[in-house]
Order: structure tokens, then C-alpha cells, then sequence
């Protein structure tokens, strides 16, 4: 009996630890990776099964690398995580992940990542690169400094776009990047309003730059920046080298999606949701709705 009950104890030891390190990798924000595929969506390059290969394997390694910025920033982040009333629930800061069995687990993601990005393209690998070097940067000083720490968070998301692109030989619209990054400058305000929401006096000694924001900033930015998408984007979809690689003026009738869709993110935060927007995308029906009948609306248009 006692044998049998070692035994139980050791598979369910086994699968704890299985599921902290599936939790310390944090899987669930690979879904902002799904932003390097806004090349092969709109370069009219579907039916390339070698460009799909690379650029499923450039999302591979996004998310390899992605994950190992997320333990670094565990172990950067450790003794403060511990005093967050949520974070602290994370696999380093409750112990459940030794921090030399962390090191080990971020050293073989960025290897594998790295690697990977190379088979892609030399391109590829440079941005996998600066992505890791400009999360060290933010992580040690960007992040503590107002409007800086949006602008780092917003390069993240454009870099995706650019392996997407550029990191695939794809060239970009130029009022496409304009979108991107409106986009993501309107997903970094978002988060830091919905962080403001929650925020308490424990919160601004645990992340200081919080204090330097208000609501009244934060709205403003929002408002500039979700009005930067839907005019790039409208303009992105009637532009003449927009016409002439789809051979088709109906991508403006997807506007009203994308504008839904801002108004959804917008009406979540206000409301207190987690502004992270991987979270919301696979979590609020509405915007996974939205952004399924954007995709779909776009290949009927496409094709």
C-alpha cells in the first residue's frame, strides 16, 4: 500500500510540474504571434506552400523566443512578483520552478528559437535578436519610464510584423505598418489603463510608472490611437497599391469589423477586464467572433 501511495504522490508530483512549466512558458501569449501572418494574408501568396512552411516555422520561433523572455522577465521580476497579490501565483515566485531549472528552460527556448529563425531567414534571426535585446532593455529600464514603456511594447508587436514581412521577403504597405503600429500603441495604452483600473498603492510601489499615468492621459492617447487604426487601416484598403496587387476595392467593407472590434477592447477595459490582449482574444467571444469574421471577410474578398 505504502508503494502504491509513492506512486500516486510521484505522478501527481509529475504532472504539477509538468504544469508549471506549461504555465511558466506562458502558451497563452503565443496568440500574439498570429501578427506575422499579416503578410501572407495580404500578399496574395496563399497558394506558396513553401512561404507557409517558413513562415508557420518564423511563428515557431517567435513564440520559442517569446517564452524565453517571459521566464527572464520572471527572474528579473521574482522577489517583486511575490509581493503582487496574482503574480505571485506564478511558477518562480510560489516555487513550484527552481530559478536554475528556469535558466536552463530559457536558454534552450532562445537556442531553439534562434535557431529556427535562422532557417527562415538571416532577416528573421536579426529581429528574433533585437526582440530579446529590446525586452532586456525594457525590463531593466523602458518599462519604468511613462509613455517609453507603451512605445517598447508596441516595438514588440511591430517586430512580429516585420518577420512576418520583411522576414519572409514580403514588402510591406507602408499604411499597413502605420496600422500595425497604431495598433499596438493602442494596446499598450489599453493595458496600462485597465492596470490603472485595478491599481492601489501596493501596485504603484510595484510598478512606479503607473503613477505618472491618469486617466485623463491614457483616455486621450487611446482616443488618437484607435482613431491612427481605423483611418490607416481605411486608407490601407482604397490605396492604389492596395487596388492593384488584389485587383479589388472591397477591402474597405471590412472596416466596420476592425472598428467593432476597437469599440469591444475599448468597452472590456472600461469595464475592468484584463487589458492584455492575448487574454481577451482568446477569451472574450465577442472579439474572437470579430476577428474570425475580419480573417474570413478578407479571404472571401482576397480570393
Amino acid at each position: 500500500m505504502k508503494s502504491i501511495g509513492y506512486s500516486e504522490n510521484s505522478l501527481v508530483s509529475k504532472i504539477g510540474n509538468l504544469r508549471a512549466l506549461w504555465q511558466l512558458i506562458r502558451p497563452t501569449q503565443w496568440s500574439k504571434n498570429l501578427f506575422i501572418f499579416i503578410g501572407i494574408i495580404f500578399s496574395n501568396q496563399w497558394s506558396n506552400s513553401g512561404l507557409i512552411l517558413r513562415t508557420i516555422l518564423a511563428v515557431t520561433a517567435f513564440s520559442l523566443v517569446s517564452s524565453s523572455v517571459y521566464i527572464m522577465n520572471d527572474l528579473i521580476d521574482l522577489e517583486r512578483d511575490r509581493l503582487h497579490l496574482i503574480k505571485r501565483n506564478r511558477p518562480l515566485a510560489a516555487g513550484l520552478i527552481t530559478p536554475y531549472f528556469a535558466k536552463l528552460l530559457l536558454y534552450v527556448c532562445l537556442t531553439f528559437g534562434l535557431v529556427f529563425g535562422s532557417i527562415v531567414s538571416p532577416i528573421t534571426l536579426a529581429f528574433l535578436v533585437a526582440y530579446f535585446i529590446q525586452n532586456i532593455v525594457y525590463s531593466k529600464v523602458l518599462k519604468h519610464i511613462v509613455i517609453l514603456d507603451a512605445f517598447s511594447i508596441s516595438f514588440g508587436f511591430m517586430l512580429r510584423i516585420f518577420v512576418g514581412t520583411w522576414g519572409l521577403g514580403i514588402e510591406p504597405s507602408r499604411w499597413l505598418l502605420l496600422s500595425g503600429l497604431m495598433v499596438t500603441l493602442f494596446l499598450g495604452f489599453g493595458k496600462r489603463l485597465a492596470e490603472l483600473n485595478v491599481m492601489s498603492a501596493r501596485s504603484v510601489a510595484q510598478r512606479p510608472v503607473l503613477g505618472n499615468y491618469n486617466f485623463g492621459l491614457l483616455t486621450q492617447l487611446i482616443d488618437i490611437t484607435a482613431g491612427g487604426v481605423i483611418i490607416s487601416y481605411s486608407v490601407y484598403t482604397v490605396d492604389p497599391s492596395t487596388v492593384a496587387l488584389h485587383q479589388t476595392t472591397a477591402l474597405i467593407y471590412t472596416v466596420p469589423l476592425v472598428v467593432y472590434g476597437i469599440f469591444r477592447y475599448l468597452f472590456l477595459i472600461h469595464k475592468g477586464e484584463s487589458g492584455d490582449p492575448s487574454g481577451l482574444v482568446v477569451r472574450d467571444p465577442h472579439i474572437i467572433i470579430t476577428v474570425c469574421l475580419w480573417l474570413l471577410c478578407v479571404f472571401w474578398i482576397l480570393n
